[in-house]
């Protein structure tokens, strides 16, 4: 456990890659903004460079290693292969929440890779969902969870940009997928990039809750560096793992009752009526 202070971020400066001035911010909104439904999305690298720069710090180990160019090479040669990637808002989730709001940080592996009824059911969050996507089976189960533990009833869509805004940052550890490939895009780099996130966000911050379900989520417990966040295991939220204990944990409960003791405002787990689009 930790005080209820938390480090704030040393990573607002504008530039940390060349001596040019920082944009404005209208400037920066306008480089922000995800690409319009009928255009191509912009490269990788100008994904990473439209980054917020309190994210671009966070990140800059990463942008300065030999596994960088890499991991762009190959995000824009499938694209330019003629394949789908989803998202293609990579940073969706980063864009939602900033470093100093986050809060909670929940775990995903990889982002949906199908479509419903011709909608990418993937648009740059962990387990959710764009509007009119059906809900899928594991996300389903969180919301069966926080029924359960909080008396909400379960939404009637699955997108958790309410949760963003709220700071909790939903993460997946690999960013792209391609369609109908589960895991196509693993080992390509992503592991490296969202490890250096994590970490950086660990060791910068303090009195984070981490939702780890799931062994791949549970590996990264290894990134906080020991630092005092309050760390909550259990199963996949999958139905093949669920009932093993996912179901049942009280980490939403569990969470909102950390950040109270810990003179923070608590997550209202709840979504509207209607699915919003905050980005």
């Amino acid at each position: 456990m930790t005080s209820p202070s938390r480090t704030r971020s040393k990573s607002s400066q504008a530039s940390l890659f060349d001596d040019t001035p920082a944009p404005s911010a209208d400037a920066n909104a306008q480089s922000q903004k995800p690409p319009a439904a009928d255009q191509p999305p912009p490269t990788l690298e100008a994904q990473f460079a439209a980054l917020p720069p309190a994210w671009r710090a966070h990140l800059t180990p990463f942008i300065e290693s030999d596994a960088y160019a890499p991991l762009c090479r190959f995000v824009d040669g499938e694209r330019a292969a003629g394949k789908t990637v989803y998202p293609a808002d990579v940073f969706r989730a980063l864009r939602l929440t900033s470093p100093d709001e986050v809060k909670v940080v929940i775990l995903g592996q990889d982002p949906y890779h199908g479509e419903d009824r011709g909608t990418p059911q993937a648009h740059g969050l962990a387990f959710s969902v764009a509007p009119n996507v059906r809900t899928p089976p594991s996300l389903r189960n969180i919301f069966k969870e926080i029924a359960a533990s909080l008396g909400h009833e379960p939404p009637r869509h699955g997108c958790l940009d309410t949760w963003a805004k709220q700071g909790v940052l939903l993460l997946n550890t690999v960013l792209t997928v391609e369609r109908d490939s589960a895991a196509s895009h693993a080992k390509r780099g992503w592991e490296k990039c969202t490890d250096t996130l994590i970490h950086e966000l660990a060791m910068r911050h303090d009195g984070l809750v981490f939702m780890l379900w799931g062994a791949h989520a549970q590996a990264k417990r290894a990134l906080l560096g020991g630092k005092s966040h309050f760390v909550l295991e259990a199963p996949h939220p999958s139905p093949l793992s669920a009932h093993r204990g996912f179901l049942g944990c009280g980490h939403f409960a569990s969470a909102n009752e950390y950040l109270v003791k810990h003179g923070r405002t608590p997550i209202d787990w709840r979504l509207p009526d209607e699915a919003q689009m905050l980005a």
